[in-house]
């Protein structure tokens, strides 16, 4: 068992796992990740991970040097029943603490009432800036806002997103096209921050709005997305996706709850309890591309900005998008909440 390691458990939109300080971390890094998480396990029962992808995450936060920046931010998916700790994505959820808990590190000054801090994403290049309330002369977690899968309210932590567009494709469209079509079946390869797979629930032979717990057990289902999401790794320039958590695989349908668009998404064996931040901003922007698989389903009310609200298993996720006269997506910002849950130490 190694000495204690400095650690704050945040719950950061929908997600929920530790946050470090790189400078604190042991050299065996990611050994030390997996033992900490009680991984692999399916129950995680001698670790902090809650038994599923969306609990056993990891931010691991520095001080940049890059000009503008304030902090870097590096996100590890550590694997609940495989030994694995896999940087191969971002996680915009995991985002909405990152803010606080830098300021809570003596990483980033406090602003006034409000702060914002620049993030550089360390897995895929990006930068986004948070906005987080800071009365007081620190960040505070109470507040009016709710986002859906979230019970209560919490403060407002704002992440706008821009020049996300083929953040790890290479490109908006890795291949260049709206809609392809792979095993069979029409797909729209799309990257706006996150990779992702976008097919109708009818060609998948579902209705698209079934809850989660019933696509989960659909072994049917799941082999055919797992074969299409193979055959899209290439496509997508992400070569052999076999053992990454990326491309997600998004099936959509028309909205049930005067939302823009439904889904439900694969991350990338589990159906998702909601979507991801920048998995749904990839999923927004693919529903004002003329010709792509979702946007003959969306929703769509046209002008400079608009108000994307992607329908999940859990409620929505409204996406606000800016729009440039030639109709090229310049910004894209979502709003989330987070919450301090522990701060202390804990053993590997």
């Amino acid at each position: 068992m190694s000495d204690g390691v400095r650690v704050m458990w945040m719950r950061g939109g929908t997600s929920k796992g530790g946050y470090f300080l790189a400078e604190d971390l042991p050299a065996d890094r990611d050994a030390f990740f997996l033992r900490a998480m009680g991984s692999p396990d399916p129950r995680q029962i001698d670790g902090m991970g809650g038994a599923d992808p969306l609990t056993s995450k990891v931010a691991v936060v520095s001080r940049s040097s890059r000009p503008g920046v304030d902090v870097d931010y590096l996100f590890l998916q550590v694997g609940v029943d495989t030994p694995t700790v896999s940087d191969a994505q971002n996680c915009g959820n995991i985002l909405a603490g990152v803010a606080p808990f830098a300021i809570e590190r003596g990483l980033v000054d406090v602003q006034g009432d409000q702060t914002r801090v620049s993030i550089y994403m360390e897995n895929t290049g990006q930068t986004a800036m948070a906005t987080v309330e800071t009365p007081n002369g620190a960040p505070t977690y109470e507040g009016n806002a709710s986002i859906d899968g979230v019970p209560g309210t919490a403060a407002p932590v704002a992440l706008e997103f821009v020049g996300s567009a083929g953040s790890t494709c290479g490109a908006l469209l890795p291949t260049g096209n709206t809609r392809d079509e792979v095993a069979g079946v029409e797909v729209t390869l799309i990257d706006n921050g996150m990779p992702v797979v976008i097919l109708k629930a009818t060609d998948m032979g579902i209705d698209g709005a079934e809850p989660r717990e019933n696509l989960d057990g659909d072994a049917q289902l799941k082999a055919q997305l797992e074969a299409i999401r193979l055959a899209c790794g290439p496509l997508m320039n992400l070569g052999n996706v076999r053992d990454k958590t990326v491309p997600k695989m998004t099936v959509v349908s028309r909205a049930r709850q005067d939302g823009t668009i439904c889904t439900r998404t694969f991350i990338p064996h589990r159906c998702h309890a909601s979507i991801g931040v920048l998995g749904a901003v990839s999923v927004a922007t693919a529903c004002l591309l003329p010709g792509s698989v979702s946007a003959e389903l969306a929703a769509v009310t046209g002008g400079p900005e608009q108000t994307l609200r992607i329908e999940h298993p859990l409620g929505q996720t409204r996406v606000l998008t800016k729009l440039s006269d030639s109709g090229d997506i310049v910004s894209a910002a979502v709003l989330r909440t987070a919450r301090k849950l522990m701060d202390g130490v804990i053993f590997g």
